[in-house]
């Protein structure tokens, strides 16, 4: 699904907040990490089973979704106890979907029981952060549009001082209060990071930071809400290493509960992918093995040297159990891997993230030309890949040669 089809979506609804009265169209747990996670969950409980009706119990309940969430989020079981936290991890999402018309609530008894309305999008949502992301910011911009409101944001972009942005976020409280049920300015300013925030870093302007205006320009990983203190983290970085090399070299977390769900993520929606469109072939072609299935989903730059890709799609291929086992990773030895092959896998990868982008391969889009640019410069520890313009993939491999040749 692109940008054009999920505009195409919104365009189909009235968001305007004077009309539906909705406070909670969006809420201080809808972050896209969590907007993500959510969505996976809802995919994985309805899997299969397209007209399944759920409540928000349901989903944190199930089995998937106790698993990961325990892992990631360091929260207790939501067997156990901690309700009400769990209400409104996983209830403000649901809620956000609700408003946007992806999925439909009903009233029933003190809750609701929900229905997948839009599968594509709910899919493309839970496929990754980025995705949820995107959607977030189309979301966001339609619903303030709707709202007669968009313009005090273009506002403070413009001018982007603390004039503008006191003037941006009591404009914004009164209109709230005007017309939703919420009453309080503190709410309304907790709400409110999650409105400017996401804006601020699709534009890279600045945006709020602890109910004031930011120092810095609102990027990805502010907006997460699991997200690392990178300022800190940054801070120790060696005076003659550069940022990509600094981050690269950085050990995987001891809480590295989102890295594996992430990875398990990706890993799971590829091998679906492949399975559905590719037939289950191995994307590297051998003659040797062209009837065996690619079982194995593998990382072409190591998991354990490169976390910060490790959840990459572009970082993934999928391969038949020899292929991974006696060549990428020669004599099953998974902490070793060839060079010469690594060279192979980015040269079949190349050629299906091309084929994918430009529609050759059918199916959804689940490609991005940057992130498989973040790949390279990441493995190869370099920013030359930056340098080469969208979509051309002939330049990539020209300059992929040089490092393995």
């Amino acid at each position: 699904m692109d940008h054009a089809a999920i505009q195409k979506f919104l365009e189909e609804h009235d968001y305007d907040i004077r009309k539906t009265h909705n406070g909670r169209w969006i809420d201080q747990k809808c972050t896209m990490d969590v907007v993500c996670l959510v969505s996976d969950c809802i995919v994985e409980y309805t899997r299969n089973k397209p007209e399944r009706t759920f409540t928000v119990k349901d989903i944190w309940y199930s089995d998937y979704t106790v698993e990961n969430v325990r892992e990631i989020f360091s929260k207790p079981n939501p067997a156990q106890k901690a309700s009400h936290e769990y209400d409104k991890y996983f209830g403000q999402p649901v809620k956000l979907l609700d408003a946007a018309g992806i999925i439909n609530g009903v009233k029933s008894g003190r809750g609701y029981t929900y229905s997948v309305v839009n599968r594509e999008l709910l899919e493309y949502i839970s496929f990754r952060e980025r995705n949820s992301y995107h959607f977030l910011c189309l979301y966001i911009e339609k619903v303030l549009k709707d709202s007669g409101i968009y313009g005090m944001f273009e506002t403070f972009f413009r001018l982007q001082d603390k004039n503008s942005f006191k003037m941006l976020k009591d404009d914004y409280t009164d209109f709230i209060i005007s017309n939703t049920r919420i009453n309080g300015a503190t709410e309304c300013g907790r709400i409110f990071t999650k409105v400017l925030n996401p804006l601020a870093c699709k534009y890279k302007k600045l945006g709020t930071e602890k109910g004031h205006l930011s120092k810095d320009i609102i990027t990805q990983n502010m907006i997460m809400y699991n997200q690392k203190n990178w300022r800190d983290i940054l801070s120790a970085k060696p005076k003659d290493m550069t940022r990509s090399d600094y981050e690269t070299a950085l050990p995987v977390p001891d809480d590295d509960g989102m890295t594996t769900y992430r990875m398990n993520r990706a890993k799971r929606n590829l091998r679906r992918y492949n399975e559905l469109y590719r037939d289950g072939k191995t994307e590297l072609f051998d003659e040797r093995h062209i009837l065996d299935p690619a079982t194995q989903i593998h990382h072409i730059f190591p998991a354990h040297e490169f976390p910060a890709i490790a959840d990459y799609l572009e970082n993934l291929i999928a391969l038949t159990p020899t292929q991974h086992y006696s060549y990428a990773h020669p004599n099953n030895n998974t902490q070793y891997v060839d060079k010469n092959y690594q060279y192979l896998c980015l040269i079949a990868k190349t050629g299906k993230i091309r084929d994918n982008l430009t529609g050759r391969s059918g199916g959804p889009v689940i490609y991005d030309f940057y992130l498989y640019q973040k790949v390279l410069n990441t493995g190869l520890c370099t920013e030359e890949f930056f340098e080469v313009r969208e979509m051309d993939f002939e330049e990539l491999l020209n300059r992929l040669e040089k490092y393995y040749v």
